[in-house]
């Protein structure tokens, strides 16, 4: 049996959810992201929809020196996120960059090793702000692929059919792991 050490921060964000009434989802496997963060070794991780901080730990679990930057726009998240970072003593490693993700990805500069999209639905714009954050050869983990929006789907085929990503299904095929060409 798999033991989750941030298994509490899972059940807070679930627990949030239904008190908050927000959209806000743990990512249902965080120790595949460990794992990849752990095989990947990278210095700089990238995560877009922090919540909680779920899979923000994951992240700083699984790469014990990465800095880890993620963004997220709802201000009790920020607070409750920067909390759970400082009672697993990452939050050194660990920065919080309120807003929308729009506003927030021209502010950072290039060379992530590892990159996560967890907000709500992909879209080719944010592919195309990775393309430019993430060095060749990192990885890219995108999820809620399921959404059959036009903006999902765009961003589908850049991944799957573009040529700048080499990418897979995992998971449920709900998510995808890309290495950028």
């Amino acid at each position: 049996k798999r033991v989750d050490p941030f298994a509490d921060v899972r059940t807070q964000t679930l627990r949030h959810r239904a008190q908050h009434g927000c959209g806000t989802y743990p990512f249902e496997d965080g120790a595949i992201l460990g794992v990849i963060a752990a095989a990947v070794a990278p210095a700089r991780v990238l995560e877009l929809g922090c919540a909680l901080g779920y899979t923000s730990l994951w992240f700083a679990h699984g790469a014990k020196q990465a800095q880890v930057d993620t963004i997220e726009l709802d201000s009790e998240h920020v607070r409750l996120a920067r909390e759970n970072f400082a009672a697993f003593g990452v939050a050194d490693r660990v920065s919080v960059h309120q807003g929308e993700f729009a506003k927030v990805l021209p502010t950072l500069g290039p060379g992530y090793d590892l990159a996560f999209f967890d907000g709500f639905a992909p879209t080719a714009d944010y592919l195309r702000a990775f393309e430019r954050l993430v060095r060749p050869r990192g990885v890219l983990i995108s999820s809620n692929l399921h959404f059959r929006d036009a903006d999902t789907r765009a961003c589908r085929d850049l991944l799957f059919e573009g040529g700048g990503w080499l990418t897979a299904a995992i998971a449920d095929g709900d998510t995808a792991m890309s290495v950028r060409l």
